[in-house]
Formats: C-alpha cells, structure tokens, sequence
C-alpha cells in the first residue's frame, strides 16, 4: 500500500481531534457544574471514542489489506451480536444462527480478501437467503417462523453482507490509482461519519423542521440540508486522495451522505420498533457497532458498486 498521500489525511484528521479535545477541555473548565456540563461530558465523550476509532482506523490501514479486512470482519460479528439481540430468535435457530457467525461471516470476508467477485457478491443474498430457513425449518419450530427467518435474514445483510463492501474496495483495479485503494476506504469513512457529524451541528445551529420525530427527534430539515451539502463540499475537496476529479468526488460525497442518512434513518426506525435507545453501550459517548456502522452499511455497497462500474477494468 502507498501510503505517501494517506498520511498527511490522517495527520489531517488527528489534528482536527486534538483541537476538538482542547475545546472540550477548555469548555469543561468554564462551564462547572449545571445543565450544560452533561452536555459537555457527553461531548468529551464523543471526542474520546473517535480517537480510539480513529487509531484502530490508522492501525488498520498502516497494516493494509489484512488489516483492513480483519477490523470491518470483527465490526460485523459484534454489530450481527447486536442485532440478533433484538430478533425474535428461538432455540430452534441455534443451527442457523451458528452457521451464520462461524460459517458465513468468516466466508464472506474471506471471499473478500480474496478477490472473488462472482462469489461474495450473491453468497448471502442467493445461497444464505436459500439455506437459512431450510435450517431452521429443519428443527420444526413453526411459531413466528417467516418472522424469526426473515430478521435473521436481515441481520446478515446489513452486518455482514453491506459491511464487507468496505474492504472489498482494496480489490478495485482503478488505472492510475495502484496501490492506493486504501484512500477510497479513508474516502468513505470521513465523508459519512462527517456528514453525521455536520448534520448535527447544523440542526443544533439551525434547526427547526423535524424530518422524522417518531423515529428520530434530532433530524431536522435544515440539519441534513446544511450537513450533506457541507459534507458534499468536504468530499470535493478531498478530491486529491481519489481517482476522481474535484466534480465527480462532490457527486459521490453527495451520494454517500443520502446514503448514509437514509441508513441512519432506517436503522432508528428497527431500534424504535423495538423500543431501545442504542443498539449497544461497548463505544463510551457512541452507542453500539451498528450505532456507528448505520451509515455506513447503506453507502458501502452503492460507493463500490458505483466505483467499480465506472472506473474498475
């Protein structure tokens, strides 16, 4: 992996968290206590989970392929953890849950690795979405079925399935643009997370137009048009890490911050339908693994898809 241009976007990224963590030292000290220091605990929070996210990130890509694949693998086992938790499982789908964490997981990703296209692309949406209520239909358990099938089903698509995209990136052959794959992976994970990120700054500045308040009360109109055209902007301008032009990095930033809007959105809604805040607690200030992958598990696939179309050969 070359890594001339990947580190001075990192050093980038590392930079923007250090003065974000002086901001939120010097406003812990000035605000004391009252109302407003659980906002800025949650917010110091917030900044200590990124640097601990960001430095797996850094590990990962230093590390290159391997690394990379390795760290989105072990992501889906804990957010398929997280989701299964919420499904109406029984005990006659022990076989098929088993078979999907320690049979189709692993598969998936090293279908991945390897580069086999024809395969990883239709295993679980073809033969996974075949086999498991064959399993399951095998133990004789009838209550709930199509339900219990179906989220299981589900479960495999969004955690595992639209999760591997992200590596699958590294096997792109883009012209002019060997060895540097991993920046496509660096692309994505800055211009979603930071769209989720200026969404909510924009809201808080601006908002006043709920999108969804049944799903998600903070979701404001003017915080997702004011966050994806800056997170749009952002991607533009990140141009020089792709093999795009200044036009086609803007087009696909806007394409990848409507996707992961609409991923966050659909996310809320399973997590409301099932009455619970977060998906999980494992990341301090961040919820679980899907509360932080919700985004991305809607733009992977349609980034890869988009980018292999138009520039693989």
């Amino acid at each position: 992996m070359d890594h001339e241009t990947l580190m001075p976007l990192m050093i980038g990224v590392f930079t923007v968290l250090a003065i974000a963590s002086l901001i939120g030292g010097v406003l812990s000290m000035r605000v004391g206590d009252g109302p407003s220091q659980s906002v800025i605990e949650n917010l110091n929070a917030r900044i200590w989970a990124w640097w601990v996210m960001v430095a797996l990130l850094g590990l990962a890509f230093l590390w290159g392929r391997p690394g990379v694949t390795i760290l989105f693998a072990v992501c889906s086992f804990n957010a398929l953890r997280e989701f299964i938790t919420l499904t109406n499982a029984r005990r006659a789908d022990h076989w098929m849950l088993a078979a999907v964490f320690f049979v189709v997981l692993p598969l998936q990703y090293v279908l991945v690795y390897t580069d086999w296209y024809g395969f990883y692309t239709v295993l679980i949406p073809v033969y996974v979405f075949l086999l498991m209520p064959v399993i399951s239909a095998l133990r004789g358990e009838v209550g709930n079925f199509l339900i219990r099938v179906a989220e299981v089903q589900w479960a495999a698509m969004v955690t595992i399935y639209f999760v591997s995209h992200v590596p699958a990136l590294l096997s792109l052959n883009i012209p002019g643009f060997e060895s540097q794959n991993i920046q496509l992976v660096a692309f994505l994970i800055i211009v979603v997370q930071a769209s989720d990120v200026l969404q909510y700054v924009w809201g808080k500045l601006l908002g006043r137009t709920k999108i969804a308040p049944s799903l998600s009360p903070s979701k404001t109109v003017e915080g997702f048009v004011g966050g994806v055209a800056s997170a749009t902007l952002l991607g533009a301008c990140l141009w020089w890490v792709t093999p795009f032009t200044f036009w086609q990095a803007g087009l696909m930033a806007l394409i990848i911050a409507l996707m992961g809007f609409f991923g966050g959105l659909v996310m809320s809604a399973i997590k409301r339908d099932r009455g619970v805040k977060d998906w999980g607690d494992v990341i301090t200030g961040h919820g679980g693994f899907i509360d932080r992958l919700d985004s991305v598990i809607f733009a992977a696939p349609i980034f890869f898809h988009l980018t292999r179309y138009w520039w693989h050969v």
